[in-house]
């Protein structure tokens, strides 16, 4: 049963991964970093070759999680390219995700175990039903974002935390200095929010007498100060400026000149009312129904909701940088749907208990699958370029220039198939001089003017094809909306449609959101 539970975890984690195979500009830095160490590895003598010498970024990123993950993704690249299963860099965009996915469901296998524990295995099976019929998690957890690094050692901290006996109230001191050297880490280097969700564990952990003051000050620095010596010492070695501390370059920037705001603020109602409801679906009601019906959950929720209120009072908010609590909120809402579904022989009150529980978990399987759908055709530039190979596989000598749209929504360093660099391991395409050319703010007409270029991946094609001088090859949908095909005629026609009819109700609206073109002969 606990194997079972755990490969649901493991597969939900890499079915997202398989289905939705691109990536988005907000997940670039990461994701070509982890390109560049497992290209041309971290010598002096190749940093120049590294993405983020052409393409910075706003501010400097860590360069440890790219690091830790390239050099996990290369035994695993290279057994898989003994098997014959890699035969393009896209595989090997797949692999390095997987891998990524492998580690943050391993975190939340170890939450699994600890519910288990502490609460029964029934409720651990709940918290994996919930876990694995959300969307956001499950999707994002296999994608480079800073905060999916920063999720498997805030996991890990909570693990060491919570697995406990049912009726222990403390975690062994060994613990407690782990978890809380684990987030003062996480904190240091990857993400400088989760230190809001620190202070208020660390507090209650003080007030709970789980650790001592003394003992919590010299676990947080000692851990701060070699995170500190970690990320300064290689971070400013990449980015080849001294001494640069990424997180603290990032709060300056965001937070005290406040360019965050430049990407939109919310109101500060917005974490409660709009970000949490869409992160945990279902998992909401629940988890107030699991903190009513047990006090052991209600004193696992107050830090996470004391994150939530603090980090509620900057101005830019995304549902990324809340994501660590979900886990959390997943334990109440486990215990939550235990509850009602034990309420089952009493009654018409307990049939409705779980029939509300069993509802719930069926709705966010169709808010899921409806979610990934729409994912899974909201990245034209990674469909773009694949097509763009499969139509010029054997040619020789291109170029082409690819838009800003292409190149934020999925067409990466690794779909670059047709030019160097390749792993040692992989063999590289017969046709291996192209040339991928991301130039941006190029008008139509500086585009027509380079006449090294062969091909574009446009966001456009009449302003093209009206001069004579390119010719469309092919165009490439994305997802545009939701459109409903209800019957017309009132509820009585809304009956009357056959029951395998209503997979058609909901019908997805794609448009043509790039082209494909070649100069004209």
């Amino acid at each position: 049963m606990s194997f079972a539970m755990d490969l649901l975890l493991l597969a939900t984690s890499w079915a997202h991964v398989l289905l939705a195979p691109y990536t988005k500009v907000e997940e670039s830095f990461n994701l070509h970093a982890t390109h560049d160490v497992l290209m041309y590895g971290v010598g002096r003598d190749n940093l120049y070759k590294f993405d983020h010498n052409t393409f910075p970024g706003a501010v400097p990123r860590t360069f440890i999680g790219s690091i830790l993950l390239a050099w996990l993704t290369s035994p695993v690249v290279y057994a898989a390219s003994q098997w014959g299963l890699l035969s393009t860099k896209l595989d090997l965009q797949i692999a390095v995700r997987l891998v990524l996915a492998t580690l943050n469901a391993t975190g939340l296998m170890l939450i699994r175990r600890a519910v288990c524990r502490r609460f029964g295995r029934p409720t651990g099976l709940m918290y994996v039903l919930l876990t694995c019929s959300q969307f956001h998690l499950p999707f994002w957890m296999g994608r480079t974002l800073p905060n999916m690094f920063a999720l498997f050692p805030v996991n890990l901290a909570f693990y060491a935390l919570y697995d406990r006996a049912p009726h222990s109230q403390y975690p062994t001191r060994r613990s407690a200095d782990v978890a809380f050297a684990l987030l003062t880490f996480t904190a240091v280097v990857f993400r400088s929010e989760v230190v809001l969700l620190l202070a208020p564990l660390a507090i209650q952990a003080l007030l709970l007498r789980h650790i001592s003051f003394m003992r919590l000050i010299r676990v947080g620095f000692l851990s701060g100060m070699l995170s500190i010596a970690l990320t300064v010492t290689i971070d400013s070695y990449l980015w080849n400026q001294w001494p640069l501390w990424p997180e603290v370059y990032g709060i300056y920037y965001n937070v005290y000149q406040g360019k965050s705001s430049d990407w939109g603020t919310s109101p500060v109602y917005a974490y409660f009312l709009s970000h949490l409801p869409k992160l945990l679906l279902g998992s909401l009601p629940l988890a107030v129904i699991g903190a009513v019906s047990d006090n052991r959950v209600r004193a696992l929720m107050y830090s996470p909701l004391v994150f939530i209120a603090l980090i509620s009072c900057l101005g830019h908010k995304e549902w990324r940088f809340i994501i660590y609590v979900v886990p959390l909120f997943n334990i109440a809402a486990a215990r939550g749907a235990w509850w009602m579904v034990t309420r089952r022989k009493g009654g018409i009150f307990g049939r409705i208990m779980f029939l509300a529980a069993t509802g719930i978990l069926a709705l966010n399987c169709v808010i899921t699958i409806v979610s990934t759908s729409a994912s899974m055709a909201n990245y034209p530039g990674g469909s773009a370029l694949t097509t763009f190979h499969h139509q010029y596989v054997n040619r020789r000598a291109v170029e082409v220039h690819i838009s800003n749209l292409a190149a934020q929504t999925g067409a990466s360093l690794f779909l670059q198939n047709h030019s160097p660099p390749h792993i040692p391991s992989m063999t590289a395409p017969v046709t291996n001089d192209w040339v991928y050319n991301k130039t941006e703010n190029l008008s139509p007409r500086d585009l027509t003017m380079l006449t090294p270029l062969t091909h574009l991946i446009a966001e456009s094609s009449v302003e093209f094809t009206r001069t004579g001088r390119w010719k469309l090859v092919d165009s490439v949908q994305g997802f545009s909306r939701w459109k409903w095909n209800l019957p017309r005629g009132g509820i009585a026609k809304v009956l009357e449609v056959p029951l395998h009819q209503w997979l058609s109700v909901l019908e997805m609206e794609t448009s043509d959101q790039l082209y494909i073109l070649a100069r004209a002969e």
